[in-house]
């Protein structure tokens, strides 16, 4: 197939939301690669690194490495994406021009997932973290001010069950006690018990009028965080490395590479946000330019962090004591260094913040480009007049955010929100597959041209062969339940290993075939392996999700789309 992208101009008319009213240019390259850097660094470094050490010991360093990699690729078929289509909106932009209305709706509406539903994680981490620090100092918030209503009613019925059974209030676990106290001590509402998790909601309303005001204040903020989050950072490798035990890197893959992808899901939720930055094409001074570069730098500079982040925490403490929310601070109080667990704690609280910040800026400029092709009601592409930020889109945000976290207790849906992420990270490599096989492009940065006509079938071969020989375990039990030796139960848990296997052959041949560019191939294998890992439930949840967005497509959005509202000129 030809390149349809040539030129920035043809592409940008092609895509009719693309050439409406713009917003306010204010970003720079230091600022984007800031804004990549306050995704990044963020619940990943601070909370979910120390479960994927518990379960993978200080091999989960690597796992940093290859979903690096993997990202690496994305990130590239995203920047020559973003140079060629210099227009908010990201992923969703881009499946726009390569697929066409349908693929960017369901890209659109995964997006949906991954910044929304990531944020309400987010923001109820941020509320314990808060919560407890200000516990510490002597400050303490009600338990019932800080607790979703959704997980205090269910700890009282479960503490309540317990009691009806004979058991003693002592056989309740501490989860279960605090839910019961915080539902006994609420005043009655309405009928029922007034339990809400306020900092949560408060500080969602706080990044929300942040973002409501404007790029500029945004991005001020934003970059302040980020210097803040950096010097915590290096300060922990600096200390944290003279108390490193090199005994405790042995062995260095405790539970074989099975205990080492366990933690996927946790590290690539590290990775999620470095997508936000292309939402601010129409917010950069040179979008062509410095998108891909701060994308990149971005990139970089967080692995190198984690990666070192990991080989300390897992060097300072044996690995089996990691399984902890707050891995960084914990491992210093380990060893006796308490000033510095204290400003961990105190750093956490505006590594959250910077998150929350980003993802708030992103999902609105999401809203406002589908609703520029008609695929929304046309408030969602609102600007307003003095901020120049998508007003109504920003507010919108901010309830659908502010209020579950007000009310429930989402268990940390790391994997739906990482297979939302997952699924659109692949779509983009196989838009570059779609508009430029050949890297014959002339935008301004491209995915470079490696032929895959033969390193494709080759790299599947070798990597077939190492776990063969590593893991073979693993593929001795995916065959049994393919050969239906543990029923449908069994078999149901690996078709998504089916479906990649699949996807391996056919990318394989059509790379022999049309000679595919080789990174984007990796890229969209790499994807889709990550997203094998996160389990059949999870490809349920999002198969769901999937179903009512089409459902809203072909309810609203396909009438009210600006492509069906006038004849296509072919």
């Amino acid at each position: 197939m030809t390149s349809v992208l040539h030129t920035p101009p043809a592409d940008v008319a092609a895509h009719p939301g693309a050439v409406e009213e713009g917003l306010e240019r204010n970003l720079s390259v230091r600022d984007l690669t800031s804004l990549g850097i306050a995704a990044i660094i963020g619940a990943g470094i601070f909370s979910t690194i120390g479960n994927a050490s518990h379960d993978g010991g200080p091999a989960v360093s690597l796992l940093f490495v290859f979903t690096a990699i993997a990202c690496a690729f994305s990130a590239l078929c995203y920047a020559q994406f973003a140079a060629t289509i210099p227009a908010s909106g990201s992923a969703y932009t881009y499946a726009y021009t390569s697929f066409g209305e349908l693929a960017a709706w369901i890209i659109g509406w995964a997006l949906i997932m991954e910044y929304t539903v990531g944020n309400i994680v987010v923001a109820i981490s941020w509320s314990d973290y808060f919560t407890g620090l200000m516990s510490g100092v002597g400050l303490d918030i009600p338990v019932w001010l800080t607790m979703g209503t959704q997980s205090a009613y269910k700890g009282y019925q479960e503490v309540v069950a317990l009691l009806q059974a004979g058991q003693p209030l002592t056989a309740a676990d501490p989860v279960q006690l605090e839910a019961y106290n915080a539902w006994q001590a609420a005043p009655d509402f309405l009928g029922g018990k007034l339990v809400v998790d306020l900092p949560a909601f408060l500080i969602n309303a706080v990044i929300t009028a942040l973002v409501y005001v404007g790029i500029k204040e945004s991005k001020n903020a934003s970059n302040l965080l980020v210097v803040l989050k950096m010097i915590v950072v290096l300060v922990v490798i600096a200390v944290g490395a003279f108390y490193v035990n090199p005994a405790n890197w042995s062995p260095f893959a405790p539970n074989g590479i099975g205990g080492v992808l366990k933690g996927v899901s946790a590290v690539f939720f590290a990775y999620i946000g470095f997508d936000a930055i292309s939402t601010t094409a129409e917010e950069c001074k040179n979008p062509q330019r410095d998108l891909p570069r701060a994308m990149i730098y971005a990139l970089i500079i967080c692995t190198i962090l984690y990666v070192i982040i990991t080989l300390v925490l897992t060097g300072m403490v044996p690995y089996k004591e990691l399984a902890v929310g707050d891995p960084l601070a914990y491992v210093f109080t380990k060893v006796g260094v308490d000033w510095l667990a204290g400003i961990v704690a105190v750093s956490a609280i505006f590594a959250m913040a910077s998150v929350l910040l980003v993802f708030q800026i992103g999902q609105p400029r999401i809203w406002m480009t589908m609703s520029r092709d008609g695929l929304l009601p046309p408030v969602f592409s609102k600007v307003h007049p003095k901020f120049r930020t998508p007003s109504f889109s920003t507010l919108v945000t901010g309830f659908f955010v502010g209020v579950p976290a007000l009310l429930l207790n989402m268990d940390l849906v790391i994997d739906l929100t990482s297979i939302g992420t997952l699924f659109a990270f692949a779509l983009v490599c196989g838009g570059i597959l779609i508009i430029d096989p050949h890297g014959t492009s002339d935008a301004r940065f491209k995915v470079p041209y490696l032929n895959g006509k033969f390193l494709v079938p080759l790299l599947l071969v070798i990597a077939g062969a190492l776990v063969l020989m590593y893991n073979r375990p693993a593929i001795d039990e995916f065959w049994g339940a393919v050969a239906g030796n543990g029923g449908y139960e069994e078999f149901r848990h690996q078709i998504p290993m089916l479906v990649f296997l699949i996807s391996c052959v056919l990318l394989a041949y059509v790379s022999f075939r049309k000679s595919l560019s080789l990174l984007p191939v990796l890229g969209l294998l790499t994807n889709l392996y990550l997203m094998t890992q996160l389990g059949v439930n999870n490809w349920l949840l999002f198969t769901v999700w999937l179903l009512i967005g089409l459902a809203i497509y072909f309810g609203y959005s396909y009438k009210h789309s600006k492509l069906a509202s006038k004849p296509q000129v072919r």
